[in-house]
């Protein structure tokens, strides 16, 4: 183990795990972190849950906290989907040519069981797309609120561990594509009384209208009820275009959200389909699942040759 370092700024990418127990654990990891940069004339993004923004903001003072950006993740990164291109590459990008610290907390107690595989997805997949890139992203944990797995699969997804002023190499850290496959978990089932299309049988405009009246129906405001119009002409666009037409469309209530699922036999190859911005701006395609993760409140995908769902989450 090696002890933190608070007077150096590192090069390259470095993604550490914070594992904190209690407020004076999470403020001694996460202040030296923001002021280093700061001191350092660093960009700085805070994006964790509202409570600790809270808590960073009285430490730091109006004055200090006032020249970083600060994102609510519970609202923000509530599909985890679109952390990396909506906060973190955005971040970055705004800053191209410098170095930049992200604080990144996007899995904590009370995170829904059905949002927990795409977090443990984007936390492995950080490693890949900011591979080469002056960046730290340093991601707090509540090994006090969290349960065991949890904290384990935070030592798959970061090369790097720290608490109580030290930092240590994880024994565990794994390839960030062999993690997000362990994750690429089948969904269950659609309930029972959930309507469903055929889409080679219906036209993309009837698909579209199906879906509005739906969402109207079920109470959500004109502006959702058009986001999901929006992310369900995407997955039907991309079936028709990439699995030969041929697929099936359910619509359902489910607690606070209307959730949409896309079945058809095509197949996902790239793991960050979705997670980043095609590499030239002039590249065909790659835009369709980026803009579903960026529209809707959760996501989730499972993959495989012949056969992929996607599921669409909005809440009512």
């Amino acid at each position: 183990m090696s002890p933190m370092t608070t007077d150096m700024i590192v090069r390259g990418f470095d993604h550490p795990a914070l594992l904190y127990r209690d407020r004076d654990e999470y403020l001694s990891g996460v202040l030296p972190f923001i002021e280093d940069g700061l001191g350092a004339g660093l960009p700085v993004m805070v994006a964790v849950p509202e409570v600790n923004l809270g808590l960073i903001r009285d430490a730091l003072g109006p004055a200090t906290a006032a020249k970083i950006t600060m994102r609510d993740m519970t609202s923000a990164g509530r599909n985890p989907g679109r952390i990396i291109p909506g906060m973190l590459l955005r971040f970055a990008d705004a800053h191209a040519g410098k170095p930049v610290r992200i604080i990144g907390e996007p899995i904590w107690p009370g995170r829904d069981e059905m949002e927990y595989p795409a977090c443990v997805q984007h936390e492995a997949l950080i490693n890949s797309v900011f591979e080469g890139r002056d960046a730290a992203v340093l991601c707090p944990y509540d090994v006090a609120g969290l349960d065991e797995a949890r904290i384990a699969d935070a030592h798959r997804t970061h090369p790097v561990m720290a608490g109580n002023g030290i930092r240590w190499g994880s024994t565990t850290y794994a390839d960030p594509f062999a993690v997000a496959a362990d994750f690429n978990l089948d969904l269950p089932d659609p309930p029972v009384d959930a309507i469903w299309l055929v889409l080679d049988d219906v036209a993309l405009a009837e698909v579209r209208r199906s879906v509005c009246e739906y969402a109207t129906a079920a109470g959500l405001p004109p502006d959702r009820v058009a986001d999901l119009r929006l992310a369900v002409n995407e997955l039907v666009s991309n079936t028709m275009t990439h699995a030969g037409g041929r697929g099936t469309l359910y619509l359902w209530l489910e607690d606070a959200h209307v959730v949409c699922q896309v079945t058809d036999g095509g197949h996902i190859g790239d793991p960050l389909a979705g997670r980043r911005p095609p590499a030239r701006r002039d590249a065909p395609g790659g835009r369709g699942l980026l803009l579903v993760n960026h529209l809707c409140d959760l996501v989730r995908v499972h993959t495989r040759p012949g056969a992929t769902t996607i599921r669409v989450h909005v809440c009512r």
